[in-house]
């Protein structure tokens, strides 16, 4: 049997009679780039986000750096990012010549550990990127209580965790200054190429995201900031628009996927629960777990990615690939040890929590057009090769 990491040709078959139209709509018009596409879109998203401003842009990573030159990060800054994440985090800051501090992250939620921010905190500091990694909410109450303590502009990367919810139902996103979304094909809400969304509650950060994804012309060919293209293509927009009504739908089955998962191995006597940390007889795989409440507030888990860890990962992955079962290690490499980085003050610190997860972790299929046979041959396979190991 084969079972795919990701099957995206599954969820456009279901939807692609609308997903043909928009696109030859969108050719019929000729406007590919921004128009009423894009402005439609951004409509449904301060809806869908209970957001104030919401802009179509060119990627998730193009997200974060027009954020960053929004709020006006120069060289010589310094902002605060989670040693663990997608290469883009850390490394848009180093694109404006400012500096990458990194944190260790929670050992629960991979998420970027809010009580070792204020350790790393100088007077160069400007701002902090909390990652909501793999589809569940960085623990934001005492990270925006810190920001607020030192002055400091926080940018929530939410490229894996569009419809995630943190607190008394607010959306990740909308927490922070401004936030970042990633519409990269494999994302849970995901487009026909690259593009990504900035959304914001701030009048002023809306102003200058608006004129700089247009290279910062107001009106146009007259400049007083430098911006850069980062506009969202019509295309995009309009595939976006098809899958928006079915994104909590999708989530739903990912969760449903995630919750077999976590059912089974604890059963087969291969974990005692989910969000265990470390590994012992009773715990050859450590499982993720949706912290849905953490001191009295509650979070929303959409498993972007469903993330194990095994101690025998690298022999588990070429287990499964021989058996037809796709996977991924996200992320072999953190940011403290990447060649590119190694001049950095902050890479001399210790990361254990990252680096037993770049060491051990490996994601497992969890796409919503995932059945039932294939999710438990993934499981079988997995439980076969723990209990010989």
């Amino acid at each position: 049997m084969q079972v795919p990491l990701l099957d995206l040709k599954l969820q456009y078959q279901n939807l692609k009679q609308e997903i043909d139209k928009a696109i030859m709509d969108v050719v019929e018009s000729q406007r590919f780039i921004l128009g009423p596409n894009v402005k439609e879109l951004e409509d449904e998203f301060t809806g869908y986000l209970n957001v104030k401003y919401a802009y179509g842009v060119s990627s998730g990573t193009d997200a974060l750096l027009i954020s960053l030159m929004a709020i006006g990060i120069k060289p010589g800054d310094e902002v605060i990012v989670p040693t663990y994440s997608f290469f883009a985090t850390a490394g848009v800051v180093a694109r404006l010549n400012a500096t990458p501090v990194f944190v260790d992250i929670d050992p629960v939620t991979f998420n970027i550990a809010p009580e070792k921010i204020e350790e790393k905190i100088t007077e160069k500091t400007r701002a902090i990127i909390p990652v909501h990694l793999y589809g569940q909410s960085a623990d934001m109450q005492p990270i925006m209580e810190v920001a607020k303590n030192y002055g400091l502009k926080v940018i929530e990367d939410g490229a894996q965790a569009i419809s995630v919810q943190y607190g008394d139902g607010r959306n990740v996103g909308t927490i922070g200054d401004i936030g970042c979304f990633s519409f990269f094909p494999s994302k849970n809400l995901g487009g026909f190429g690259d593009g990504g969304l900035v959304v914001t509650n701030d009048d002023e950060l809306a102003h200058l995201l608006k004129i700089m994804r247009g290279h910062g012309g107001e009106p146009k060919y007259y400049h007083k900031v430098i911006g850069g293209n980062f506009r969202l293509d019509a295309i995009q927009a309009a595939v976006i628009k098809v899958k928006l009504p079915h994104l909590d739908e999708w989530s739903e089955g990912r969760r449903k996927h995630a919750d077999f998962y976590n059912k089974v191995f604890v059963e087969a006597g291969l974990a005692e629960d989910a969000g265990k940390t470390n590994f012992d007889d009773n715990n050859k795989i450590l499982l993720p777990k949706a912290v849905y409440e953490n001191n009295g507030v509650k979070n929303y888990h959409i498993f972007n990615q469903y993330v194990i860890r095994v101690e025998k990962r690298n022999e588990l992955r070429e287990y499964l690939k021989e058996n037809g079962i796709g996977s991924e290690i996200y992320y072999p490499v953190p940011f403290h040890k990447q060649e590119c980085f190694k001049d950095l003050p902050s890479v001399n610190d210790h990361y254990s929590v990252a680096d037993m997860a770049a060491e051990t972790s490996l994601a497992l299929p969890v796409f919503p057009e995932l059945n039932q046979e294939q999710i438990e041959y993934t499981a079988e396979k997995i439980i076969e090769f723990l209990k010989k190991n």
